[in-house]
């Protein structure tokens, strides 16, 4: 077993956990649940979160592993308007990349490595991160995300009760 191996496994796990909670925020939803902004358009809906997060996971985690970075179009990603099959389909193709790069790892990894990062738009970010805090951040800001999800979904209920 390599220095890296419980490590990632618990990043894979905590990323299938969130995945799992991913889908079951979706279940039942129709795509106007999906794509309502809850306070307008300067927030955000289940469908542009569910994109943007996926993304940005597949984004951080390539940095962490050292991987290329994928295409990313984040502006994009906060204009998304998807339906339940499409967001479905997108957990399912980037969740998968996601696992991928934590269970096979092309090279072994040195967590103090500073590696590429996308171009960031909050002012002042790095413009590279260390291997070890791109893992920390991809999995934190997943988390951060999912919750995010479960609070809309909870709101679109209450406000349709």
């Amino acid at each position: 077993m390599s220095a890296d191996e419980p490590l990632l496994e618990a990043a894979a796990r905590i990323v299938a956990t969130a995945l799992d909670d991913l889908r079951g925020a979706l279940d039942g939803l129709d795509d106007a649940a999906l794509n309502w902004r809850p306070a307008g358009d300067g927030t955000n809906s289940i469908a542009v979160l569910v994109t943007h997060s996926m993304h940005s996971t597949r984004s951080w985690l390539s940095v962490a592993v050292g991987a290329p970075l994928p295409a990313r179009e984040r502006d994009a990603e906060f204009r998304a308007h998807a339906t339940a099959a499409a967001l479905r389909a997108l957990l399912d193709d980037f969740g998968g990349q996601c696992l991928a790069l934590l269970r096979e790892p092309a090279t072994p990894i040195d967590w103090s490595t500073r590696r590429a990062t996308h171009t960031r738009n909050r002012a002042g970010a790095a413009d590279e991160e260390t291997a070890a805090w791109a893992l920390l951040h991809a999995l934190e800001h997943l988390r951060e995300h999912t919750g995010q999800i479960t609070l809309t979904r909870q709101t679109w209920e209450k406000l349709r009760d």
